[in-house]
Order: C-alpha cells, then structure tokens, then sequence
C-alpha cells in the first residue's frame, strides 16, 4: 500500500508539492482553506531554475500556451530614466542554463499545476478545508481540520504560505515581520495602453527609496506592474490585498522621471486599478531542522518567505518541490529521514536566496553615495552584475551545487 501525505495549502507550492509527491509514488490529499481554488491577479517571473522543474513534469506545452517569454531584461534610473543596464532571456538563456525565463500570470502557473494534479489519480482534493492542528503518534501524523474532522497520514507537508499554520506549531517562532515595503500591483491589457508603453521585455526602475518592475504576461497579453515604495503597514497585515489609492502612488513617484510616471499613470488611463500589498518576510534558514522535522516538512513561503528583489519566491516552492519528490521516492528510508534529506539538500541554498533577496532590497532602494555607485557599477559591469549562474544552474539537489 502507498504511503500517503497530508499537504496543507493548495497554492503554487501546495499543488506542486502535491505533483511531486505523486510522482514518487505516494497518495496524496491536499487540504485548502479556501472553497475554491483561485489566485489574485498578479505576475510571476520564473527564472531557468524553476521552468527546468516544470520541463521535468512535462509542463513545457502548458507553460509555452499562457507565459510570455521576454528578450530581455534591462534596468533604468528611476530618476532619469537612462539605460544602467541590459541582460539578454530568450535564446541566451536557453542557450546558458537550459530552459527559458518566464513571465506569467499567477492564475496560470496555478491554472497549470492544478490541471497537472488533477489528472493524478493519486491525488484528492480537499476545498474548503483547512488543517488546524497536527500531532505525530506511533509513526504516522494526525491532523484535526478546523471543522473538527481527523485525519491520518504518514506526512505532513505545510504549504500554507506566509502565515502558516504547521510553521507556527512546527516552528513556535512568532509572526512574519514587517519589511517596511509596500507593493502596489497592477495589470493591464496591453491593447489598452498607447503603443510607446506596451512591453515585450522586463523593465526594472531603480530609484531612491523605491523601485519598480513591468513585463508581460499571458502570452504579452497583459502588462504587470509592480511598484515598491517605503512606507508603513497596514495594520491588517495577514489580510494582506487592498485597494490602493492611485493619488499616493503618484505622490511617491513625484521625483522620478516622466517615462516612468507615464506608465504608472497608464493604469487609471486604461480603466483599471491599484492594488496594496504589505511586504512581509523572515530571517533566512539557519539549519535544516526550520524546514523538517519527525514526519513534518515545510516548503515555499511556509519555509522561507522572501521579499520579491530576486523574483524567486515561486522558483524556491517549485525547487522545493522537485526536492521533496526525490526525497519521498527513497523507499529505503523511513519517512522522518526522507524528509531530513530534503530539508538538508534545501535549506542553504533557500536560505542564501533569502538573504541575495533582502541585500537586493536595499541595493535597489539605495539614496546618496551608495545609489551613485550602484549606477555606476551596472553601467560598468552591467550583465555581470544582473546574470546569476549559482541561482539559475542550480536547484538544491545535492549540498554540493551550493
């Protein structure tokens, strides 16, 4: 009889967990809070990294049918609007690492995963029913869901995201913390813009205090924009998507340069809107035991959660995923040692992109003589400084890649 894990949280890392699980052999039940599955409207930017792991599920034709696949990354001033900066995607990329650089929306990675577990007949799928508690006894774990109901299994995987339940009785180590950033995101049917604004290419804007990021998504259909500024959080922290007024991001924005105020003004000139994030993270993983321990794992932003200044936070829960899978196929070993052997082969390099994330953050942001000389180094090194070979070759398969 196959083991059968427990996952909690049926986002991106959730549903992905659960493909990698089936794929080693195991039943799989996933419980999601919500009652149906959805995703808020926002982009996602998938470095080589992680579109190699969906290639290894053969999910290449799905991702191909709804991403946008951008030529191009390139950094400006958000001051003055002048190039610092350009790194060739596409065929270099391929080329380089393998597999492509992908933007798409996260209704759609979402979209692919589910159809791809859905056709598990391994799989079931619970809506509307969240994991509240988890006990381990005599070899297998039990949860209690919040209506009341047990359940068995011989693992638990907590992909419940940022405020994760399993983290905190796993874990006990208190609330996620207040970056101090707020992010306000947007996207836009390219049809709707005037043709100078419509984008094929990443665009990253540097200034002080603040940067902001567009690029395409659902084929090059929609524009995403995301604008992060300083400022303080809502007090609703958890409930963590709200309106935005348009008027105080332009407030922000009002030293930078017109090109980019043009684009941000784009937004309310198409008919659409804002909407606020608070940005949340954690002290990067110092030690496997934060991502496993008995018959318990952790994974995505239920392990490391991250600020968004390395575009990783989906590739680090897919990489995770791809890991766990590995780890569960070893059926020489007893489940709580599989799942040390996937926190061991995970948790440094997630840690480290944690830590590149939250460096990017203040880099990005940075005023005075730090500013200057970050300009100055991206136009003098320029795709030196913006390639990552260690991130995009690697994927936490072994300690050593680190």
């Amino acid at each position: 009889m196959n083991k059968q894990v427990l996952i909690a949280g049926g986002g991106i890392g959730g549903l992905a967990a659960a493909l990698g699980a089936a794929r080693a052999g195991w039943e799989v039940r996933l419980y999601e809070r919500a009652a149906a599955f959805s995703e808020v409207g926002a982009g996602v930017q998938l470095g080589p990294n992680a579109v190699r792991r969906l290639q290894a599920w053969g999910l290449q034709k799905p991702l191909q049918a709804v991403a946008a696949f951008p030529g191009q990354l390139q950094v400006r001033s958000a001051r003055h609007g002048g190039m610092l900066a350009t790194l060739p995607l596409g065929a270099e990329m391929v080329a380089r690492y393998g597999a492509a650089y992908a933007t798409i929306h996260r209704a759609d990675l979402h979209g692919l995963l589910h159809g791809a577990v859905r056709d598990c007949a391994t799989v079931q799928l619970h809506l509307g029913r969240a994991i509240a508690q988890h006990a381990e006894s005599e070899g297998a774990i039990q949860v209690r869901l919040a209506d009341g109901k047990e359940v068995e299994g011989d693992a638990l995987v907590g992909a419940d995201g940022l405020w994760s339940r399993t983290r905190t009785q796993l874990l006990g180590d208190g609330a996620p913390r207040p970056t101090g950033h707020l992010a306000y995101r947007a996207l836009v049917p390219q049809a709707a813009l005037p043709q100078p604004l419509r984008s094929t290419q990443v665009t990253a804007w540097l200034g002080p205090r603040l940067h902001a990021v567009h690029y395409p998504v659902r084929r090059g259909e929609l524009l995403n924009l995301v604008v992060i500024v300083h400022g303080p959080a809502p007090q609703d922290l958890e409930g963590w998507d709200h309106a935005a007024n348009a008027a105080d991001l332009e407030t922000v924005l009002a030293g930078t340069c017109t090109a980019l105020q043009d684009t941000v003004r784009s937004v309310a000139a198409a008919g659409h809107g804002w909407r606020l994030w608070p940005l949340c993270d954690r002290a990067p993983l110092d030690s496997a035991a934060q991502m496993a321990q008995g018959l318990v794992a952790l994974l995505g932003d239920a392990a490391h959660p991250m600020p968004p200044y390395l575009a990783q936070g989906a590739g680090m829960a897919i990489e995770d995923a791809a890991q766990l899978q590995r780890a569960l196929a070893m059926h020489d070993m007893d489940v709580p040692l599989r799942l040390r052997r996937y926190a061991l082969n995970r948790w440094e390099r997630a840690g480290r992109v944690q830590a590149r994330s939250q460096r990017n953050g203040r880099i990005f942001h940075a005023t005075g003589p730090v500013r200057w000389a970050r300009d100055l180094s991206l136009r003098l090194l320029g795709e030196r400084l913006l390639d990552v070979p260690w991130l995009y070759r690697g994927d936490g398969s072994n300690a050593s890649a680190l």
